[in-house]
């Protein structure tokens, strides 16, 4: 952003320069122009002669004209003339008043956007973006990607309701509380298990435009319009309604509002008090708080098993050591990811939870909660009472389906979402990306995903589509949790602890980590959509002959296959890494196979 007395000395040089001279910049490109963008405000009498008397006459007058033809990106050229230039002034003036209707239209919007009070900048809110994309998470970036990379010049906005800029949310439940960097909440960068830095945001503001800039951005661009809410679509009149009752036309649209936190109806029920001391676990801010009241309370308890509670269990476990911070993580299935792993495989990751020093407490069915003595009280149908001081409720996502109604889009019911054809398409021209999608898996049938890979992988598919790319949705994609930098794992497919299960292990060595595979591969992110790597012919190793499940507590890597009828429909590489593409071309081809000891001889795992 150039000052207004940068503008001028950069400006000064001009002085002496004909009409002729400027017009010959203009056209060649605005050769020794420079932009300069709002909110450096060019003064009230400009285009007047100056009046008789006063400060404002002699040589010193300025004029200062705004050239609608050199609109770029939302701002405007000056040029700098003075008293004495008041012939070519008017001659330039004259030459405005020749062009077409639509110049002299633009140049007056320019000349009253630029006026002295800054109420009459430019809307804040554009009246019509030709691709908008509602909801500003991790699917709505990847599609903006995507429609810029096909339509270099689109212009894109973007709606959302947080006040952040695009952000990946997995760090929020790993990386960022193994931070070392007591700003991190301000910052919000965080070293990857690679040790290298970044931010959790997928661009700098630099990136984007400004929501006022889309409608005169020659290039087109990114635009995000921060804290600001959809609750309206005219489906009919390609149009949308914001909270504010602001209404913005589209040409495409794209629904990527992803999901909301459940909770527990008995702490909902609890009063004010208990939910004042309840965090919902989803966003930037989520994790601010949770931060802030992990150093200033005793104990905190976690309601869930899940992927979200058990990292959350084991990274606030790790702070306690330096601490006196008690954590408790409770559930009612046997183990830690119950729902997920094997049951010998779910008691294993107990244990390594505990050992982090979280208290858990498996089997546990929430009866009530009640606040009492400064406490939160925790009453289980066993008869076991808890005290806390805080709650983290991580009891899953509710996709976000409030446009629904209005937009008359079908919600699936056995699975929530927006029911989208191959093609992600939910109508003509709206499309549905990430977790608010219940989209037709070729291979395992209706589905609906919660995982950052399938955001980024179902955003540019849509977001190529939308352009006009008509390509369906083929992609298996991955997910990933981590219990702190030393046990990992990613998974594809089905991974339903109720399936039948084959598993083959090997005995870790240090480079079976997710520190160690970030080093390898270069990256924090474990996402395969980055890359789209394809296992054409995958080679297995011959080192070693793998054997059958070992029922013993040495699950130092391995793979897990989760079976319905006979097929492989899921497959869990538990601390194997970099082989996504091998497990995701074993279930795309869909084929029984006689001896998984045998297909898993194609990762590798008994390599050292």
């Amino acid at each position: 952003m150039l000052s207004c007395r940068s503008v001028w000395n950069k400006l000064a040089p001009l002085a002496g320069s004909s009409a002729a001279a400027v017009s010959r910049r203009h056209a060649a490109g605005r050769t020794g122009l420079k932009q300069i963008r709002a909110p450096c405000r060019v003064p009230a009498a400009p285009m007047s002669t100056g009046a008789a008397g006063g400060g404002g006459g002699g040589e010193n007058m300025m004029y200062f004209l705004l050239v609608g033809a050199a609109v770029v990106g939302g701002g405007t050229y000056a040029y700098r003339t003075v008293k004495g230039d008041k012939e070519r002034y008017e001659e330039r003036i004259t030459e405005i008043a020749n062009r077409s209707k639509t110049s002299v239209q633009l140049d007056s919007y320019i000349q009253r956007q630029d006026s002295v009070e800054p109420a009459a900048s430019l809307p804040v809110v554009p009246g019509h973006a030709p691709y908008l994309l509602i909801g500003g998470g991790t699917a709505s970036f990847a599609a903006a990607r995507s429609i810029r990379a096909r339509d270099p010049n689109a212009k894109v906005l973007i709606v959302t309701e947080e006040t952040d800029l695009p952000y990946m949310r997995p760090p929020l439940s790993k990386e960022l509380w193994f931070s070392d960097d007591p700003t991190v909440t301000d910052t919000l960068r965080f070293k990857q298990w690679n040790g290298k830095e970044r931010s959790i945001y997928f661009q700098p503001p630099s990136f984007y435009i400004s929501p006022a800039e889309l409608a005169v951005a020659a290039n087109g661009g990114v635009a995000v319009l921060t804290g600001k809410k959809v609750v309206h679509m005219d489906v009919r009149g390609n149009k949308v309604q914001l909270d504010d009752n602001t209404e913005i036309s589209y040409d495409k649209c794209l629904i990527a509002t992803g999901g909301v936190p459940r909770n527990l109806q008995v702490i909902e029920r609890a009063g004010e008090e208990v939910m004042k001391r309840t965090t919902l676990f989803r966003k930037v801010e989520d994790f601010k708080v949770l931060d802030s009241v992990s150093r200033s309370v005793k104990s905190i308890t976690i309601v869930g098993g899940g992927f979200l509670g058990s990292e959350l269990a084991c990274a606030l476990g790790r702070r306690s050591t330096d601490s006196d911070l008690e954590v408790v993580q409770m559930f009612p299935e046997k183990g830690n990811m119950g729902k997920v792993l094997p049951e010998y495989l779910s008691n294993w990751t107990t244990e390594k939870v505990k050992k982090e020093g979280v208290k858990v407490l498996p089997e546990a069915l929430v009866k009530s909660v009640s606040f009492k003595d400064d406490k939160v009280q925790i009453q289980l149908k066993d008869g076991r009472v808890v005290s806390t001081d805080h709650l983290v409720a991580a009891v899953g996502l509710e996709p976000s389906v409030d446009l629904a109604k209005s937009a008359g889009l079908e919600v699936d019911a056995d699975f929530g979402g927006y029911r989208v054809n191959a093609e992600l398409q939910a109508r003509s021209n709206i499309w549905v990306a990430g977790d608010a999608a219940c989209f037709y898996d070729i291979r395992l049938g209706r589905r609906r995903v919660e995982h950052h890979d399938h955001a980024v992988v179902s955003g540019r598919l849509a977001g190529e589509n939308m352009t006009g790319a008509n390509k369906p949705y083929w992609h298996q994609s991955m997910f990933w949790s981590d219990l702190g930098p030393d046990v990992g794992y990613e998974a594809i497919g089905i991974v339903d602890s109720s399936l039948p299960t084959v598993g083959v292990f090997a005995k870790a060595t240090a480079k079976d980590t997710p520190r160690a595979a970030t080093e390898q591969s270069g990256t924090g992110i474990r996402s395969e959509s980055e890359t789209e790597e394809v296992a054409s012919s995958p080679v297995a190793s011959q080192a070693a002959t793998p054997v059958a499940l070992r029922q013993k507590d040495d699950y130092g890597k391995g793979v897990i296959f989760y079976l319905r009828d006979k097929v492989v429909v899921g497959i869990i590489l538990w601390n194997v890494f970099n082989r996504m593409p091998i497990a995701r071309k074993i279930i795309k081809d869909g084929e029984e196979h006689a001896d998984l000891n045998e297909v898993a001889k194609l990762f590798n795992i008994h390599e050292d």
